[in-house]
């Protein structure tokens, strides 16, 4: 019987690569990395042989997928933010015994989701960011599921996070930990004026409801919370319409979770948009009937 040891929200903003980088920005998201550092240590002490990345910058129009190549190495630069990753080496493992085991879990519970053995589909920074901190060793296989959902519903996504721990406690012999790689609110900085939002973000309002919501999270207001995702998503600009979070309440058991989130990076702005890494504990689901 498989484990989900380690459930965390995790940023993957990415001026963390250009923080290593020599110039002006060098060290600004040092807490940030560090916060990685600290999630990495966790699951090593806990055992966790996979990490499953819930991606906001994997864009998908159709279904849900699944990222499940045995082994992905590359040379990365970024499409939307190139003066940003640049020429960003990788290399990692994955694990398709795992991913097709997710993949046919969802779809048995209504969610039909693919997984993608043989392809040349490359990962997405917000995967490969997080792991250049969290898995510079390649101590951890790597499985990244679409989470940029760009006509799916919340609910879906919740019932495949739920499908796919069940899938890991029921079926999987190892340890796994899921991450939901995205931002809270998520309103870029304006074209023109994106260097005076370096660490800011873009308005008061967005960044006071930020807060908000980590005060949820830390206070356990979870039935609140899912309540007001859809719209939270909608008027704050979330990263990929937060199908990341969505997937990874769902497997912590949505509106009836009852665990505050330990925040180990503080909340951030960056780039007009709200950042943090959170760990969120992970205890039995109940029953849904009950």
């Amino acid at each position: 019987m498989g484990q989900l040891a380690l459930a965390a929200k995790i940023t993957h903003v990415p001026s963390l690569y250009l923080s290593e980088l020599d110039g002006p920005h060098k060290g600004c998201r040092q807490a940030a990395i560090d916060g990685h550092h600290e999630i990495a240590r966790r699951c090593r002490a806990l055992g966790v042989d996979t990490i499953v990345v819930f991606d906001t910058h994997w864009l998908v129009n159709s279904g849900y997928h699944i990222n499940n190549a045995a082994h992905f190495k590359g040379v990365y630069t970024s499409n939307e933010l190139p003066h940003f990753i640049k020429n960003m080496p990788y290399e990692y493992d994955g694990n398709p015994a795992l991913g097709q085991l997710l993949a046919d879990a969802a779809t048995e519970a209504g969610v039909h989701t693919r997984a993608h053995a043989d392809t040349t589909l490359s990962l997405e920074y917000g995967t490969l960011v997080p792991m250049r901190y969290m898995n510079s060793d390649r101590r951890f296989k790597v499985v990244s599921v679409s989470a940029f959902c760009t006509v799916h519903n919340l609910q879906d996504s919740a019932r495949l996070g739920r499908a796919m721990r069940e899938a890991v406690e029921k079926n999987y012999d190892g340890r796994v930990a899921f991450f939901a790689s995205g931002s809270l609110s998520h309103r870029f900085a304006q074209n023109g004026v994106a260097d005076q939002y370096m660490n800011r973000n873009w308005s008061p309002f967005l960044e006071e409801l930020d807060h908000h919501v980590v005060g949820m999270w830390q206070r356990a207001e979870w039935a609140q919370f899912t309540a007001m995702l859809p719209e939270y998503a909608e008027k704050a600009h979330g990263e990929g319409f937060m199908h990341d979070t969505a997937m990874l309440l769902g497997a912590l058991g949505w509106d009836r979770y009852d665990q505050p989130a330990e925040i180990v990076t503080p909340y951030f702005p960056s780039s007009g948009t709200g950042q943090i890494n959170a760990v969120f504990p992970v205890t039995p689901l109940k029953s849904q009937e009950s």
